[in-house]
């Protein structure tokens, strides 16, 4: 693995437990943090919509992981009932262990690491940084759940951002009673005009940018 200018995409695997998750890494050259992508439930490191933030992101000058939390066997399992990816517990044991192997890539280590969740995956973001404050510098959650990170909202350290659509009513809510049980640096921002999925024209950009934003502000290399 090297860093180049063109941060083209690199397809990598990663251990989690007994298991391989299949990612996709984009290192832009000078990168200056590191962001992890938490999926939403039946989506994968294809996302158009989590492609083009983390794209946006790369220009930015951040590095980004999208990878899948579960096998494709386990989704093949999964695809009856939905018990894995609602399993947020779980989910969160996947990432973490997403980030704890890029602690062990010497290029990548001395990255700061955010995480960014949309729906149920930014639930899973939550709990992961809450259960490791040490590893996580920031957290930007996409038309999220956190309503399904309840009982960890208050641990979490990591400054918090959620995104929610004006035209999604009920997660804005739900986002509105987390943002009030979340006791970091925190923010909520309602982007005008946008639906749970930020298909209209214009949303998913300014979810990019304010992103880009926050990530900018919280992931700092630190120096002795």
């Amino acid at each position: 693995m090297s860093l180049s200018d063109d941060p083209r995409e690199q397809a990598i695997v990663i251990p989690a437990d007994a298991v391989i998750l299949d990612a996709i890494l984009r290192v832009p050259r000078g990168a200056r943090g590191i962001v992890l992508f938490a999926h939403g439930s039946g989506s994968s490191r294809f996302s158009p919509r989590n492609r083009r933030v983390a794209q946006y992101l790369n220009m930015a000058g951040f590095a980004t992981v999208l990878a899948d939390l579960l096998t494709p066997d386990e989704e093949g399992i999964d695809r009856p009932s939905g018990h894995l990816r609602f399993d947020i517990a779980f989910l969160a044991s996947r990432l973490h262990a997403t980030a704890e192997w890029l602690m062990r890539q010497p290029e990548l280590s001395r990255l700061p690491r955010g995480y960014f969740g949309a729906s149920t995956g930014a639930a899973a973001a939550l709990v992961a940084a809450a259960a490791h404050p040490d590893t996580i510098r920031a957290v930007v959650s996409r038309g999220g759940r956190p309503d399904l990170a309840s009982a960890a909202l208050p641990l979490v350290r990591a400054p918090t951002l959620l995104l929610v659509g004006s035209r999604d009513p009920e997660v804005l809510t739900l986002n509105e009673q987390a943002l009030a049980q979340l006791s970091c640096v925190k923010s909520l921002i309602v982007v005008p005009g946008a639906s749970h999925l930020f298909e209209e024209p214009g949303t998913l950009d300014a979810v990019a940018r304010a992103a880009a934003d926050w990530f900018d502000q919280h992931l700092h290399v630190q120096t002795r």
